[in-house]
């Protein structure tokens, strides 16, 4: 059996997914690709596809995901996140891998970003 090639999707089942559109707009920076109303927010990420869904769009009794997006620097996305509504949780240091920053978005979801090894800490 071949392993996966990419990751296709991720997405996040969110109670308001017009107000977590706001949030990753304003704190990640995503940009939106598609948008169906409020049922499916999907953003461009590279060959794969990340999304907010509503409820209704997802498998019954489906919740959360941990998204982790690579980014350059902890310092200012942390600024970002808390100013967006979101909580920073912490920062975890992997060694020679790079460093994992973990927060929540507004709905109470956690997110994660990662830096590779060799980029600032805040």
């Amino acid at each position: 059996m071949e392993s996966p090639k990419r990751l296709q999707n991720v997405f996040v089942v969110a109670e308001r997914p017009a107000e977590l559109h706001d949030f990753y707009q304003s704190a990640l920076g995503l940009q939106l690709k598609f948008r169906d109303g409020d049922r499916w927010i999907q953003y461009g990420m590279g060959n794969a596809g990340v999304a907010l869904a509503c409820p209704e769009e997802a498998m019954p009794a489906t919740s959360g995901v941990v998204m982790v997006f690579e980014v350059d620097d902890f310092a200012a996305t942390a600024e970002r996140v808390a100013a967006a509504g979101g909580e920073v949780l912490g920062t975890r240091d992997m060694g020679s891998h790079g460093a994992v920053l973990s927060l929540r978005d507004p709905e109470g979801n956690v997110v994660q970003l990662f830096k590779r090894q060799g980029t600032p800490t805040p």
